[in-house]
């Protein structure tokens, strides 16, 4: 059996009792609705635009906010994995840090940035960036010693150190962060849009929810999953093409 198929059979058997239940009336109309009924809706919001425009929002700034963590990640998870002094210093800044909650400073990026994507980038930058962070630090590490000791003996910069040597090693690890640090993002995005930034499929969620539009719920949350898996498996895509050597061995 193909693989595609194969992993369709539990969404397949889903829907299907999900819509003999509702007919037969053991799930809520209110809250259920029927898969009939949800491609309705998504059919209809996709149609007029207003999905494709939702999504724009949320994963533009989502994006962003993966894009900001993974520079200043990488950036000082490699320094941090290099340099031991350095790494000891701030530990105590990073473990008071990393523990708090990224919804707790949506109400502090609403006063700085208003109703915006910038607003919901920044939120997703701080969640993301801790998992990259920490991924990269791991990853510098794991690297063969002696690998940046041949930098040191040719009398390479910390600088060229890092671009020839440690980032080129430390890669498919930093990837692997970078793939669960979109995941993250994509939900604190979400997040940021249903609790108070007015915008996105979050936002449609939640309006849809207070006119009792469960249909249309159901339709977006689908649509976030669907969207997510493919931002994912394109991101692996392109994972197995940069680093083919490092796949090539796995095989």
């Amino acid at each position: 059996m193909p693989r595609w198929l194969l992993g369709g059979l539990v969404p397949a058997i889903v829907l299907v009792a999900w819509e003999s239940l509702a007919r037969a009336g053991v799930l809520s109309a209110d809250g259920f609705s029927r898969p009939t009924r949800v491609f309705a809706a998504f059919a209809k919001a996709f149609g007029d635009g207003t999905l494709l425009v939702q999504t724009g929002q949320t994963f533009g700034a989502a994006a962003v906010g993966l894009a900001l963590a993974a520079v200043a990640g990488i950036a000082c998870g490699t320094l941090l994995g290099l340099v031991r002094p350095l790494q000891r210093v701030t530990a105590l800044t990073v473990d008071a840090l990393r523990p708090v909650p990224s919804v707790a400073l949506i109400p502090v990026s609403l006063l700085i940035f208003g109703f915006s994507r910038t607003m919901s980038a920044a939120v997703a930058a701080f969640a993301c960036f801790w998992p990259v962070l920490i991924v990269t630090i791991s990853s510098v590490r794991a690297i063969d010693p002696r690998l940046i000791e041949v930098g040191r003996m040719l009398g390479m910069p910390l600088w060229r150190r890092i671009l020839k040597l440690a980032l080129p090693a430390a890669m498919p690890g930093i990837l692997v962060g970078i793939r669960l640090a979109a995941g993250i993002a994509i939900v604190v995005t979400v997040t940021t849009e249903i609790v108070a930034n007015p915008r996105g499929l979050g936002y449609g969620m939640t309006l849809a929810a207070e006119t009792l539009q469960a249909d249309l719920v159901w339709a977006t949350l689908i649509w976030i999953g669907v969207v997510g898996w493919a931002v994912n498996a394109a991101m692996l895509g392109l994972e197995r093409r940069w680093l083919h050597w490092y796949w090539l061995n796995r095989a």
